[in-house]
Parts: C-alpha cells; sequence; structure tokens
C-alpha cells in the first residue's frame, strides 16, 4: 500500500478517535472545551491528511483505483462523522447533513455501476471544491465554541458546501447520465 493510500486509511481510522473522544468527554466532564480542544485538532490532522494524499498521489505517479476508491471514501465518513457531531451539538441543522449523505449515496451508486464495467470515476473538481468546503466550515465551527464569531462564517460556509454537495451531485449525474440509462 502507497503512502497516500495510508494517509486515506488514517483518516478513516480518526473517525472513531473523533467520535469516541466526543462521547468520553459527554461521559467523563461534561465540559465542551475539553472535547474540542482535541476535536477541532483532530479534524484538521485529518483534513491535512486528505489535501497531502492527493497532492503525493499526484505530484509522484501513485494514483491507483484503491485510492480512487479510498480517498473519497475517507472524505465522506470523517466528514458525516464530524456531522453528526454538530448535528447533536445543534450547531448543524440536521437538514444539511442529510443532504450531503443524499448526495454521498448517489454518487457511490454512480460509482458502483460504473465499477462493474471496469470505470473508476475519480472526484470531480466541484467534489473537490463541496469537500474543502465543507471541510474548512467544520473546522470553524468546532473551533466556534473559543471564539463565537465563527459562528456565523462557518455557517455560511457550511450552506456553500451543502449547495456544491448540491451542484456537484447533478453534476456526476449528468456527466454519467448515458453509463446509467444504458441498457445491457
Amino acid at each position: 500500500m502507497n503512502l497516500p493510500n495510508k494517509l486515506s486509511m488514517f483518516r478513516i481510522v480518526l473517525v472513531p478517535v473523533l467520535l469516541i473522544v466526543y462521547y468520553l468527554a459527554q461521559v467523563f466532564d461534561h465540559s465542551i472545551l475539553t472535547e474540542f480542544y482535541l476535536l477541532g485538532p483532530l479534524f484538521i490532522i485529518a483534513s491535512l491528511t486528505d489535501f497531502l494524499d492527493g497532492y503525493i498521489a499526484r505530484k509522484y505517479h501513485l494514483i491507483t483505483a484503491f485510492g480512487k476508491f479510498l480517498d473519497p471514501l475517507a472524505d465522506k465518513l470523517i466528514v458525516l462523522a464530524a456531522l453528526l457531531i454538530l448535528n447533536e451539538l445543534a450547531i448543524v441543522p440536521i437538514w444539511v447533513t442529510a443532504v450531503i449523505l443524499s448526495r454521498e449515496f448517489i454518487v457511490t451508486g454512480i460509482r458502483l455501476v460504473a465499477a462493474k464495467d471496469g470505470t473508476v470515476i475519480a472526484a470531480s473538481n466541484l467534489g473537490k471544491y463541496k469537500t474543502a468546503t465543507t471541510m474548512i466550515a467544520i473546522i470553524l465551527l468546532l473551533f466556534s465554541f473559543y471564539i463565537n464569531q465563527l459562528t456565523p462564517i462557518g455557517l455560511i460556509l457550511m450552506y456553500l458546501g451543502t449547495a456544491l454537495t448540491i451542484i456537484s451531485g447533478v453534476d456526476y449525474f449528468i456527466k454519467n447520465k448515458t453509463l446509467l440509462l444504458e441498457s445491457k
């Protein structure tokens, strides 16, 4: 397994770590400061590995079919874990998570249909912008417990990320409509 794929796997491992930190802070301390001193930095590390795995894969020609599958999966898992925490804290409305989750299922379905013919669909630029915007929004919202002024900026970026989620989902469908509608 090459380094970019290891970084994606590390991001997947961070998912239960985020959830455990959140719930341990709730059970043992009930101090918002305790959990958010850890959750924000953990999510930043996850976000940086997302940037690094793609950069390293492209720079050193380490792009693999497995990496094209694993990287978007790792992104989905870490973003959804953080969104669920923000939902539980009533910071992000549940409909935002529902829209993002729905798009991810649709795009994953399109990728599965393509995979049966041996085609691997890599993340589009719109999908990358969606992920980056959403990750930045999550970081701001996780740190808004220290700096209240980050909340409105984080929410604006979250809604922008949600709009990009919808637009990129429609884009995936349009680009792969022929693949989806062909009969065999």
